[in-house]
C-alpha cells in the first residue's frame, strides 16, 4: 500500500509499502514527526562519519543521506536537547557502521580480526578519553561518542549504559561465533539473544538523557515502565527481522526470527513470514495497553512536590519516546537504502559497505 511519510523533507512523500510489511496501526496510530533539529543533525553527523574516516569519502557521498541513520534517532528522541540528539545520533551511525564491520570479518573469515576489535572496544568503553586517536577508525569513533554521552547525566547512568554496551559486545561475539560455524538458534535463544545485539536496554537508557534525567532505580524498575520499554524495543527488532529477511537469507545470516522459526519449527518462509508478523502485530496492542499503564505511574509520581512533579514529567517524556520509537522505526525501514537488497548489484553485500579486508590488518 502507499502511505504519507515526512521522511527527510518538508512536505510528506509518498513511500509504498509493501503489503507483507504494511502495518496500517503504525500509520493511522503512531503519528511521525522529526526532532526540529533534524536537517542540522544530518549534516553533522555525515561530516563526522567522515572526521572519524569511519565511511570513505565516496561512500559518504554517495549513501549516507539515503541510509537515514539519522532520521531513525530524530524520530525518536523527541524533546532531546541538540547536543544529546546530536551524541547519540553519532553513536547510533557508529553501531550501524560497526555492525556492517562484523558481518565482513564474519564474510571474509577474520576471526583474529574481530577478537581484536572486541577487546578494544571493551577497553575504549571504559576509558573512551585514552582512545580518540586510535589507530582503529571504529575504536575511536566509538570513543569519541560515548565520551559525549557519558557528560550529559552522573556517573552511575555512565556505568549502567556501559555494563549494557559490555553485554552487547559480547553477544555480538556470540553471534560471530553462530555463523561461523552455521549454527541457527533456536526460537527461544534467539529472542534471548536479540534483546542484546539490538541493544534493547540501551536505546532505553538513552531515553533519560533525552529527558534530562537520570530515573531512580524504583522507576527504571517499575514494571509498568520496564513492560512499555521492553515492548517497544521488541517492536523494533521483530519488525527489522521481518524487513531483513531476503537481505539476510542473501547473506547466510543465522540471526534472524524467522530463519529459526524455519529452521527449529519447520515452517516454510512464507508460514514465517507471516508468524513474524503476528508477533509484530500483537506487541504493537500489547504496547497500547502498556503505555497508558505507564503514564499512569508517571501522572502517580506527581505528589504536589517539586521533585514529584519533575520525575513525573520526565517518566511521561520516556513513555512518549517509546511511542515515537514505533513510527520511526517503521518508516525507516521503508525509507533506508539499508534494507533495498532487490537494488543491490550483488545481494549478499551492501553498496554502503567497506567490503576490503582492512579488518583483517
Amino acid at each position: 500500500m502507499h502511505a504519507l511519510s515526512h521522511g527527510t523533507t518538508s512536505a510528506p512523500t509518498t513511500i509504498a509499502v509493501p503489503p507483507a510489511l504494511s502495518l496500517p496501526v503504525i500509520e493511522t496510530t503512531f503519528s511521525r514527526r522529526l526532532h526540529p533539529y533534524w536537517p542540522r543533525l544530518q549534516e553533522t553527523t555525515r561530516a563526522w562519519l567522515l572526521e572519524k574516516r569511519l565511511m570513505p569519502a565516496d561512500t559518504v557521498e554517495d549513501h549516507a543521506d539515503g541510509l537515514r541513520y539519522t532520521d531513525l534517532m530524530a524520530g525518536y528522541y523527541m524533546g532531546a536537547p541538540d547536543e544529546v540528539l546530536q551524541a547519540i545520533a553519532d553513536y547510533s551511525a557508529w553501531f550501524f557502521v560497526w555492525d556492517d564491520r562484523h558481518d565482513r570479518d564474519i564474510v571474509h573469515g577474520r576471526p583474529a580480526a574481530w577478537r581484536r576489535l572486541k577487546d578494544r572496544l571493551h577497553t575504549a568503553l571504559d576509558r573512551p578519553g585514552a582512545h580518540l586517536g586510535h589507530e582503529d577508525p571504529v575504536v575511536a569513533g566509538l570513543a569519541d561518542s560515548v565520551r559525549r554521552l557519558y557528560t550529559f547525566l552522573p556517573g552511575s547512568w555512565n556505568a549502567r549504559f556501559a555494563r549494557h554496551f559490555h553485554a552487547v559486545i559480547e553477544a555480538y561475539d556470540r553471534e560471530f561465533h553462530n555463523r561461523t560455524e552455521g549454527i541457527v538458534p533456536t526460537v527461544g535463544e534467539y529472542l534471548e539473544l536479540r534483546r542484546l545485539t539490538f541493544a534493547h536496554w540501551i536505546w532505553t537508557d538513552l531515553l533519560e538523557p533525552s529527558a534530562g534525567s537520570e530515573l531512580p532505580y524504583a522507576v527504571r524498575k517499575n514494571p509498568a515502565f520496564r513492560k512499555a520499554a521492553l515492548l517497544s524495543q521488541e517492536f523494533a527488532a521483530w519488525y527489522n527481522d521481518l524487513c531483513s529477511l531476503p537481505k539476510e537469507i542473501a547473506g547466510s545470516e543465522v540471526h534472524n526470527l524467522g530463519i529459526s522459526l524455519i529452521t527449529h519449527e519447520g515452517l516454510t518462509l512464507e508460514e514465517a513470514v507471516r508468524d513474524v508478523r503476528r508477533r509484530v502485530e500483537q506487541c504493537v496492542g500489547a504496547f497500547l495497553d502498556a503505555e497508558q499503564d505507564a503514564l499512569r505511574f508517571a501522572d502517580g509520581l506527581d505528589d504536589g512536590t517539586v521533585e514529584g512533579k519533575e520525575m513525573s514529567a520526565a517518566v511521561r517524556a520516556c513513555v512518549g519516546n517509546m511511542r515515537n520509537w514505533f513510527s520511526s522505526v517503521y518508516w525507516f525501514h521503508h525509507e533506508s537504502g539499508r534494507y533495498r537488497v532487490d537494488s543491490w548489484d550483488d545481494r549478499s553485500t551492501p553498496p554502503y559497505v567497506d567490503n576490503e579486508a582492512a579488518g583483517g590488518k
